[in-house]
């Protein structure tokens, strides 16, 4: 790919001038985006505290200094002494402005129905809720969980948290009891927001009900908020004296909150994301950093502007989801929020979404593009979709067809994709794409602005062009998590990103660069693997087949899959029971009653063993490598190499 591919798209002159990532090179003295880059690594302080001035950064109190890495860098900190809230930057600024009485969010549920709130609507909404959590005894520091849907009270939720100074703490919506309970217990959750259900594809989905599940095994939890989203479609049950509806709560909330002046750093969102091991890490993003890193990245790379409308279908549960809520808000432009599935009620309900609401800006993962793809081209030819100025591809590698299919049947051949990959972790963007430099099919223009990203081959030494490598980060980013949640956290984090070069970020995918300087992802260099572009552990997945008591052993691997991205595969040890076909079924069942309907496994096959360590762990790299024909590497650690052989007859019965 890196070796053939043509830079395919160029900015206009009048994009270039008029874009506002050029008035950041400009204001900063540099020549262009690249001599930024090299100059943000070579005074780190002096970037990022033109970028945040630039960037209009709002404190109550200035900080001292911008960057203290006196700890190391994997302890950065960031702001010192100065204040703030990112309700102040997102929401509140836009008070006495032309924005305050235009759309914020504009609402589509799958049933069709609509909302829109205004920036002074939702700002009432929010102090609305804010006195209800305070009311719950909700305070500075505490742990509000939202399982919500796509609907205007998450994003009510998002910002009630921040103005109080409580972390809000994002739940997939299409969890089921295992996970929930998981995160609920890890964050000592103390108030859950939720909703009665949803719509998934035409049918009414319950989700109080596998929240009741969860927080039965939850004793942190003290109350729940829940939205009366679904009018009495699905049943609710009520728990006397921990469950409150959204509406009773509200009513008669009408004096305003004030915001809360809050260190630079305070935290705002506990996200947890699966590692190598499988046991969730709660990543902890703050009020400074998570808000700048997405203004940077986003709003400045993407040219996102207060004339703008964003949207990108996901769920609230996964780092898009808090990324669609600081994008336009902190630029007082607009957010488009769907309901449901892109394909329902009608097959061109995307096309449709992105021609009525005037849609700028629309991101979508690989996946979604083939999935659109199989539908066909002329559901997107027959809309208008020249409000289109940008397109966003991230959440997983692009793949060369859907890439394509993006740039000519979607952007008619006329609009930039910029490829943004990250994590939770970083906030945002390791790596990046403008639009304000050329593009290649499937490439990043290199890394964001500050990161020091790089590609170190086995030596650690920095890969040759088309070499491919490990993806690191050699400076400390605004944007980073600030360790792992819990205890443990600190000599877990430092294990997983910092342990294998010195003062060295270590993310876990392989890249590489080409002769020409553009960046291509190749997929993750760990046991982690994405579903639907949503990055998944094995631990969680295996408990629930062990737990049937069918199963003596099992590792779950991802394997690649031309639609999907990645599907799930099982490979398991059976105990005396059931024939396989039974087995199948019942290991299917347990993963979708634990996990959700998204973690239904495509393949699951049954073998004598399992290749282990001497240490006794599984080796899934090897799994992988034998189903996919690749080659497995180094061995040496492998106790029981005949378990290999096993995988060998497996491999012959994929489909």
């Amino acid at each position: 790919m890196a070796e053939t591919s043509e830079i395919v798209w160029r900015p206009s002159q009048e994009h270039l001038e008029a874009a506002r990532l050029t008035a950041l090179i400009r204001q900063m003295g540099a020549s262009g985006y690249h001599d930024l880059y090299e100059r943000s690594l070579a005074d780190p302080a002096w970037f990022w505290d033109g970028l945040l001035k630039f960037l209009d950064i709002r404190f109550y109190q200035p900080y001292d200094t911008v960057l203290e890495t006196s700890r190391g860098k994997a302890w950065a900190d960031w702001c010192v002494g100065g204040t703030t809230n990112l309700y102040l930057n997102c929401i509140e600024k836009h008070r006495d402005t032309d924005a305050w009485n235009k759309p914020f969010i504009e609402w589509q549920g799958e049933d069709e129905r609509t909302r829109t709130l205004t920036y002074a609507e939702f700002d009432a909404e929010v102090n609305r809720l804010a006195a209800a959590l305070r009311g719950l005894g909700v305070g500075q520091g505490d742990v509000v969980g939202l399982y919500l849907p796509m609907i205007a009270e998450v994003y009510v939720g998002f910002f009630a948290c921040a103005k109080i100074g409580a972390l809000n703490m994002p739940l997939f919506s299409g969890f089921g009891p295992s996970p929930i309970a998981t995160r609920l217990n890890e964050g000592g959750v103390k108030v859950v927001i939720a909703s009665d259900g949803t719509w998934r594809r035409g049918a009414a989905s319950p989700m109080k009900t596998a929240l009741d599940e969860a927080c039965a095994e939850a004793p942190s939890v003290e109350a729940v908020i829940v939205v009366n989203h679904m009018a009495g479609v699905v049943p609710v049950e009520m728990k006397p004296g921990r469950d409150h509806w959204w509406h009773d709560l509200v009513a008669g909330q009408s004096e305003p909150v004030t915001t809360a002046e809050l260190p630079a750093e305070a935290p705002l969102t506990l996200a947890f994301t699966s590692g190598t091991t499988g046991k969730p890490k709660g990543i902890i993003q703050t009020h400074v950093g998570f808000l700048t890193k997405v203004a940077l990245d986003l709003d400045l790379m993407l040219d996102f502007g207060p004339d703008d409308c964003f949207f990108w279908l996901s769920d609230f549960g996964w780092m898009v989801g808090a990324l669609t809520a600081v994008t336009p808000s902190y630029a007082g432009g607009r957010l488009l929020v769907a309901e449901g599935a892109p394909d329902r009620p009608r097959a061109d309900r995307f096309w449709q979404l992105i021609e009525d609401y005037r849609v700028t800006h629309f991101g979508m993962a690989p996946t979604a593009a083939r999935g659109a793809m199989a539908l066909g081209r002329e559901l997107v030819d027959k809309h208008d979709l020249s409000s289109l100025k940008t397109m966003i591809s991230g959440g997983e590698p692009a793949t060369p067809d859907a890439w394509q299919w993006m740039f000519e049947v979607i952007g008619r051949e006329r609009l930039p994709i910029i490829n943004i990959s990250g994590g939770t972790e970083i906030g945002c963007s390791i790596v990046t794409g403008a639009t304000i430099l050329p593009q290649k099919s499937c490439a990043f223009n290199g890394p964001s602005l500050g990161s020091g990203a790089a590609v170190f081959n086995e030596a650690g030494q920095l890969a040759a062009p088309g070499e491919v490598g490990e993806l690191v980060m050699t400076q400390p980013s605004i944007g980073l998590t600030k360790s792992f949640w819990g205890p443990g956290g600190d000599e877990r984090y430092l294990e997983t990103y910092w342990q294998d070069y010195p003062d060295t970020w270590r993310h876990g995918d392989f890249a590489s660069i080409d002769e020409d300087g553009f960046w291509f992802l190749l997929g993750r260099s760990d046991d982690t693997f994405k579903i639907g572009g949503k990055r998944t552990g094995p631990a969680e997945i295996e408990a629930l087949v062990v737990a049937t008591g069918q199963v003596a052993e099992v590792a779950v691997i991802g394997l690649p899959d031309q639609r999907a991205g990645e599907v799930i595969c099982i490979i398991a040890v059976p105990k005396d029971g059931p024939n396989e076909n039974d087995l199948r079924d019942t290991l299917t069942e347990a993963v979708v009653a634990g996990m959700g309907r998204a973690y239904r496994p495509r393949h699951i096959h049954f073998v004598t063993d399992l290749p282990r360590t001497r240490s006794m762990k599984i080796m899934r790299r090897l799994i992988r490598a034998v189903l996919l024909d690749q080659p497995t590497g180094d061995t040496s650690a492998l106790s029981n190499p005949e378990a290999l052989e096993h995988l060998e007859a497996v491999k012959g019965r994929l489909d």
